[in-house]
């Protein structure tokens, strides 16, 4: 049967399948440049922001700003997507998971996916300005590391490292915008959370570590070679040990510590049980979307115990 057109460039890990079959051409294109059908992206964003909110005290107290904050992470991650797309284009053509990206495919000008891109930094500047200034220049800090992203793949073989970087700066946005300072442990949830990012995505590159190395593109699964399973171990010790050490310092009570068992439990249950093959990976990175409902939760009651 062939394919008709309202399902081409529907890759395999789209959550919206039925939704985007029913868009215009248009509008269809433009969700898939944003990756809006693959809502793990924003939520992985979103949650560290999230926690430093809740760890900070501000979990229900200040749920608009969790909210805003969730905004900002579909648009900015969006935005994100965007440009990426736009420097990887001729990249993306020769590799088969990224080939249908709407740019390499040619189903959308360059033109008109930078007026996109624009449209959606508007909607993240509309959430900037909801910030104390304190907190808006900590935001507008990642600005650089977000432009600078997509040409580490070029440069090394650790491009995860700058992502965690990236996705990680929500926590200190949200600690920043509730604390009125960038703290110890605001700044270990982060450094935790690099950690953490490295790790999933380590697992995500798997799905491309023959067509990475075949185009001459570096990655974190191809760097551990053999080892992907013990370095995304090691990522994933490291994060908890560093969350450990933020809340030690928000709550120094060896029962706080135990709100991190059901992280531990679910991060060593994705190394566990990883197989490194086309469908498993992409699984166990999904997975993360409810590792950071767990990580959030235990936040939310170390932060509350502590007003």
């Amino acid at each position: 049967m062939n394919q008709t057109p309202s399902n081409q460039g529907i890759v395999p890990d789209s959550e919206a399948r039925g939704l985007l079959a029913r868009l215009p051409d248009t509008p269809r294109t433009l969700a898939q440049l944003a990756r809006f059908d693959r809502p793990i992206g924003w939520w992985l964003l979103f949650w560290p922001g999230a926690w430093a909110v809740a760890l900070a005290g501000g979990g229900y107290a200040r749920w608009p700003l969790i909210a805003w904050l969730l905004l900002g992470s579909i648009a900015m991650r969006g935005s994100g997507c965007v440009f990426n797309d736009i420097v990887d284009r001729d990249l993306d053509r020769k590799v088969a998971r990224t080939a249908t990206r709407p740019l390499a495919s040619g189903a959308m000008s360059v033109k008109i996916a930078w007026g996109w891109l624009l449209a959606l930094c508007l909607v993240g500047l509309i959430v900037l300005l909801q910030l104390h200034l304190y907190a808006q220049v900590v935001a507008l800090g990642s600005l650089a590391l977000v432009a600078a992203y997509p040409f580490m793949k070029r440069i090394t073989g650790w491009p995860q490292v700058w992502l965690g970087l990236v996705f990680s700066w929500a926590a200190l946005v949200g600690w920043s915008e509730v604390v009125g300072a960038l703290t110890l442990p605001g700044l270990l949830l982060y450094a935790g959370t690099l950690f953490w990012v490295v790790g999933y995505d380590t697992i995500y590159a798997l799905q491309d570590r023959e067509d990475d190395a075949l185009i001459g593109i570096g990655s974190s699964a191809l760097s551990m070679g053999k080892h992907v399973r013990g370095g995304v171990t090691l990522c994933y010790l490291l994060a908890l040990g560093l969350w450990a050490g933020a809340i030690w310092q928000v709550r120094p009570q060896a029962l706080a510590l135990m709100a991190l068992l059901p992280m531990v439990m679910h991060l060593l249950w994705q190394v566990a049980t990883l197989k490194e093959d086309g469908v498993d990976p992409l699984r166990k990175f999904r997975s993360n979307r409810f590792s950071g409902l767990l990580m959030f939760l235990a936040c939310l009651v170390v932060g509350s115990a502590t007003i």
